[in-house]
């Protein structure tokens, strides 16, 4: 994405990267990037909350139109929640290795199916 970002950048079209792994999108050297700090996969919050995502899309073109200098870097004031959701997010033990088991038999299932 941050490719694509540049590359748009170039042709005159303003863009903002939305992102949760600052060090590599700020490396490729996008023009501006809103920094939420939530698990890789969700930049744009958490799945079914529509007023979170509403309110980091808002931030994001707020970052568009009050950007002044090159590779801005905006930090979004939102939470995901719980703070131990780095060492709780995709965790895979004992107390659940089984239903991820069976949902990824389901899906490969579904995927053969379709």
């Amino acid at each position: 994405m941050s490719l694509v970002s540049r590359h748009l950048e170039a042709a005159g079209i303003p863009t903002v990267v939305i992102g949760s792994a600052r060090d590599i999108v700020e490396e490729c050297g996008v023009a501006r990037m809103l920094f939420v700090d939530f698990p890789l996969g969700n930049p744009c919050g958490k799945p079914g909350d529509r007023a979170m995502q509403q309110s980091i899309i808002s931030l994001a073109l707020d970052v568009v139109d009050t950007a002044i200098a090159p590779r801005t870097t905006v930090q979004a004031p939102v939470h995901w929640g719980s703070d131990n959701w780095r060492s709780a997010f995709m965790e895979v033990g004992d107390h659940n290795i089984e239903a991820l088991r069976a949902a990824g038999a389901k899906r490969r299932e579904a995927q053969v199916t379709s």
